[in-house]
């Protein structure tokens, strides 16, 4: 029985030891470098004023012209050619021109040109020497699925010292994403290798899950089979633990003993990342819930957008329907918004935890009433926008936390989904409430622990790259 594991360790290690080696160092670069994505920050920054004279069609025209039968969400923002409204529903995303109700999707190179110059000047980049570079549906920084509603995607590149590049979604004309040449270096010593993230694979994301799963599966039988190995070979001499190899070999097998429970922990919790709901819940609303969630608005209802005669510095206004109302959301800074309800002349800045009670106990039985968040919380949930309250409904076992700001369900955490936020979560990027307080300590774990994994690693390369000639040559 142990010959048979120790032939089984021995030929997954030497498949698997340059893949284990690669995972260790790219997740040291991935923790100071994430994936490419556009900040609510930077894309707030990128919008211009609305101007109300364009505003000619009401919400509800906006909607039916638009064809989103499941609209749920309405923004109108300004943009190169006139004032949109963007109407989202959980089908698809479609744009509307605000002065006469046709359709405002991007089909100009031109056009997408003279967006993309006008959000980057107003973000302060140098936009002068900017230029298409394609139209696509994926590239290699555009590839997550999140992107789908938006293909094709236009590309434009800057030609700025930072090697910036932006994407424009072709059926909105809104800036959805943009890179540099450093994220775009960094991300290919980083994440592209991490998470096996070649475009010709990952736009087929079926198939990516499957080979990343079965391949992070095979690679935690590999470390499994050589953690129990390490235990039974060692030695005692003296009182301190000894081993009965020599070389290579003995410098692995002690490495590995010290770094055990991290390279165990380490590539079960990654083996877990691609979970995709096989063993836990994906925290995602039921179809009952979702239908509360986004019940059909009134949008005839929706509080226009007032034509002040003044100019206004309001820079995206925002329809939604929550708890069988519909708000809208006026936006004239990151931070800054306020917040009116069909038929009450009152403003707010955020919904309030009435608002959240009353459409937290549609959406379950037991309902609480609802807390802020607090900021050092065990299971984090933030609004992107700065300063706004989260809310937490407790409904019996299952959570619901909301954000204050714009009314989204940000998480849906039911007894698996908090298992699987320590066994994943805490486990492969160690973000524990202690180490979290404390940013830079949490740095040097994560290096300390990712290199010693690494350096383990290598050994095993070393031995694997000999076993291999040796098996050749016979």
């Amino acid at each position: 029985m142990l010959g048979a594991v120790v032939l089984l360790h021995r030929w997954l290690g030497v498949a698997f030891c340059v893949l284990f080696a690669m995972w260790f160092a790219t997740g040291i670069v991935m923790h100071f470098v994430p994936f490419p994505s556009l900040t609510e920050a930077e894309r707030f920054a990128g919008l211009a004023p609305v101007e109300h004279a364009e505003t000619r069609i009401s919400i509800a025209d906006a909607v039916a012209a638009s064809g989103v039968i499941d609209a749920t969400r309405v923004r109108l923002v300004q943009r190169s050619g006139g004032s949109v409204y963007i109407v989202s529903g959980a089908s698809r995303v479609r744009a509307v021109r605000a002065a006469e109700g046709r359709d405002a999707a991007l089909m100009s190179a031109d056009l997408a040109l003279a967006i993309a110059q006008d959000h980057a000047r107003r973000r302060g980049l140098d936009a002068a020497r900017a230029g298409i570079v394609a139209l696509e549906d994926y590239d290699q920084w555009s590839v997550p699925n999140g992107f789908d509603r938006h293909r094709p995607l236009f590309r434009i590149a800057l030609g700025d010292a930072a090697g910036t590049e932006i994407y424009l979604s072709s059926r909105t004309g809104e800036v959805v994403l943009d890179t540099t040449r450093s994220e775009r270096g960094w991300n290919w010593a980083g994440s592209v290798l991490h998470w096996i993230y070649p475009t010709v694979l990952r736009s087929n994301w079926s198939l990516w899950d499957r080979l990343v799963w079965t391949l992070s599966l095979l690679a935690l039988l590999a470390a499994s089979l050589g953690a129990l190995l390490g235990m039974v070979r060692i030695r005692m001499r003296d009182r301190r633990i000894s081993t009965p190899y020599r070389g290579w070999h003995a410098l692995h097998h002690l490495v590995g003993l010290a770094a055990t429970v991290f390279v165990l922990t380490w590539i079960f919790s990654g083996w877990l990342s691609m979970d995709h709901g096989r063993l836990f819940s994906r925290g995602e609303l039921s179809p009952t819930e979702a239908g509360v969630m986004n019940a059909a608005a009134d949008w005839k209802a929706a509080p226009s957008f007032d034509r002040q005669p003044t100019a206004s510095s309001v820079r995206e206004v925002e329809w939604f329907a929550f708890g069988g109302h519909v708000y809208r959301r006026d936006r004239s800074a990151l931070g800054v918004q306020t917040l009116a309800m069909a038929g009450d002349a009152s403003r707010a800045e955020f919904l309030t935890a009435r608002d959240v009670e009353a459409l937290a106990v549609r959406l379950a039985a037991g309902c609480g009433t609802p807390s802020i968040l607090a900021g050092n919380d065990d299971y984090p949930a933030h609004s992107a926008v700065p300063g706004a309250p989260v809310y937490r409904a407790r409904c019996g076992d299952l959570w619901f936390d909301i954000d204050g700001a714009g009314g989204q369900v940000l998480q849906r955490l039911d007894a698996s989904r908090r298992a699987y936020r320590w066994f994943y979560s805490a486990l492969h990027t160690l973000d524990f409430p202690v180490l979290m307080a404390h940013p830079r300590l949490r740095d040097i774990v994560i290096v300390g622990l990712c290199a010693l994994g690494f350096v383990f690693s290598m050994t095993g390369v070393v031995i694997g790259w000999r076993r291999l000639r040796l098996s050749l040559m016979v």
